[in-house]
């Protein structure tokens, strides 16, 4: 997900006080607006991930050093090439908390605790603010805090290659999001907050990371319930599988050429500064990355680890109770406008699919993909996304729709329904939605013919969040219902507390009664969940050839 609009440092436009909350020996002074949400960021849980710490699992550090600390801004993104350069930074373990005034005086009050998206490789905390969603915790009488973490990402979050799996440094993103929430339970009841009620909320790569963690007993004791946005099932394999991109990137490093193709690149890493490494990034990770390709998502680190197997095999495992749903045209946002041959659609589905199978492309593989692609007709684009757009073709190849609708029913779409089947039938409290918003729009900056991207990914967090972070929705109803159903799970673990905006019983997923709660752009429906039935079944019971 591409996001170019940020959120001011300054965050709000009034100041009114310097609210203040103690940390140990420290006081950490934050901001307060007009509505009454206060604000603290840019706090570190982590020491810098610098030096001998680069490429390294995070150090958690719960106080921090002096007296006094300002607190009245969001830190830095990440290292990455979607922002410039003096936005960006290593010293970047850093969390925000969004607050309803004198909520230290109050009840403990649940967290709700999120993980921006940007498929592993962009994007940051900074993006997003929480305030709208506390202010409407507050107005409907169940106060929350909105707690967001940062995280490393690309080849310094997710290094690859048999060195990274034989130094056990794999998935370090996902450690710095569990090194987030330790600092949590360590601190939230400072401001007030419930260590106890932790729901995990996130978007694309953000909801990726929170139900890959509460797959596993990592998680145990730090959350309770996930909100997953647009979860995708990415194939996960082990490390191997990214050598090549890995070793481009030691290769693009100044000083560190020399090392490239060898099994002792991270001596040279640690010892480069800042700047080497983001020229690496700059040359490396625009043609390696995007959820198109894997080269930095996750990997399976085996026993023990974040990730065992592939998340298909683990989904019976989850413990948490999980609201789950997708937006109708989940593929568009990544299909190229240019696609035109059957081929692009072919390689997309190949380079998901599990190594072994791929070079060349073994006989199971391409029988697996032309069964699958024959359920996708090339000559009927009624069939393609944006979905219920009939014959339209928006100025595009009759291609685009079908590829857009190949990778939205591949990556996304099959997955909300097979983790809601494995849940539910393992006795999890199970509630599946479908974002339909014909007015929703992207937050991405990308050129698009008009109408192309139809209910796209990332177009259901202007509802979300509010009109303070992505400007005003086409339907505040609705996006006052959503934010609704998501702080009532949050606080009660069933989005029916009947407080706040009128709205619709949302009824618990099931096998039974396989039933999603589907977002239209004024109103709400329930629905059964069987849409391309026979394309998504097809994709879940071949999940030994795609790698998901």
């Amino acid at each position: 997900m591409l996001i170019t609009l940020l959120i001011s440092t300054t965050l709000f436009s009034v100041a009114l006080g310097a609210p203040q909350v103690r940390i140990g020996k420290t006081t950490l002074t934050g901001i307060e607006s007009s509505d009454g949400i206060e604000f603290f960021g840019g706090i570190p849980f982590a020491k810098p991930p610098l030096g001998s710490l680069r490429l390294q699992p995070p150090v958690l550090t719960t106080s921090l050093e002096g007296s006094i600390f300002n607190a009245t801004a969001f830190g830095p993104s990440c290292l990455q090439t979607d922002l410039p350069p003096n936005q960006v930074s290593e010293d970047c373990l850093q969390l925000n908390v969004f607050r309803p005034s004198n909520a230290a005086s109050k009840k403990k009050l649940p967290i709700m605790f999120w993980i921006f998206g940007g498929g592993f490789t962009i994007g940051g905390p900074s993006f997003y603010n929480g305030s709208d969603i506390v202010a409407k915790s507050v107005s409907r009488g169940t106060p929350v805090i909105f707690v967001s973490v940062n995280y490393r990402l690309g080849p310094l979050g997710f290094p690859q290659g048999a060195e990274a799996g034989d130094k056990k440094i794999l998935n370090l993103g996902l450690k710095d999001i569990l090194a987030g929430l330790k600092w949590v339970q360590a601190n939230i009841e400072a401001f007030g907050g419930d260590k106890k009620k932790v729901t995990l909320i996130g978007e694309s790569a953000g909801a990726t990371s929170a139900f890959e963690l509460a797959l596993g007993t990592h998680i145990k004791g730090l959350a309770r319930a996930v909100i997953a946005e647009s979860v995708a099932f990415l194939p996960a394999f082990g490390p191997k599988r990214g050598e090549a991109a890995w070793q481009a990137f030691v290769s693009a490093v100044p000083g560190c050429t020399s090392v490239a193709n060898t099994s002792n690149t991270l001596d040279c890493l640690q010892s480069v500064n800042s700047r080497s490494i983001l020229q690496a990034l700059q040359v490396t990770v625009p043609a390696t990355s995007g959820l198109s390709d894997v080269s930095w998502f996750p990997n399976i680190d085996g026993h023990g680890g974040l990730i065992p197997d592939a998340l298909s095999k683990l989904t019976s495992t989850m413990r948490l109770p999980i609201i789950i749903g997708n937006n109708r045209d989940e593929g568009t946002l990544f299909a190229p406008q240019d696609t035109n041959s059957t081929t692009q659609t072919r390689n997309i589905v190949i380079n998901f699919s599990v190594p072994s199978l791929q070079k060349p492309p073994s006989k199971k593989l391409n029988d697996t993909t032309n069964k699958l692609l024959e359920l996708y007709p090339e000559d009927n684009p009624a069939f393609g996304s944006p979905f219920g757009t009939g014959n339209q073709m928006f100025g595009l190849n009759p291609e685009f729709k079908r590829w857009a609708a190949v990778f939205g029913d591949f990556v996304f779409q099959a997955a909300r329904r097979k983790i809601s089947k494995s849940m539910s039938a393992s006795g999890i409290k199970v509630f599946g939605y479908q974002f339909t918003g014909p007015n929703a729009t992207a937050m991405a900056d990308i050129p698009a013919a008009p109408g192309s991207l139809g209910v796209t990914h990332s177009s259901e967090l202007t509802y979300v969040f509010g009109p303070q972070t992505f400007g005003s929705p086409a339907s505040p109803s609705l996006s006052a219902i959503m934010q609704d159903y998501w702080i009532s799970f949050a606080v009660s673990l069933n989005p029916n507390d009947g407080k706040g905006f009128k709205r619709h019983h949302w009824v618990q997923y099931s096998s039974n009664n396989p039933i999603i709660m589907q977002f239209r752009e004024n109103d709400t429906v329930l629905v059964p969940d069987d849409y391309r039935h026979n394309q998504l079944q097809f994709i879940s019971e071949h999940a030994d050839v795609f790698g998901i």
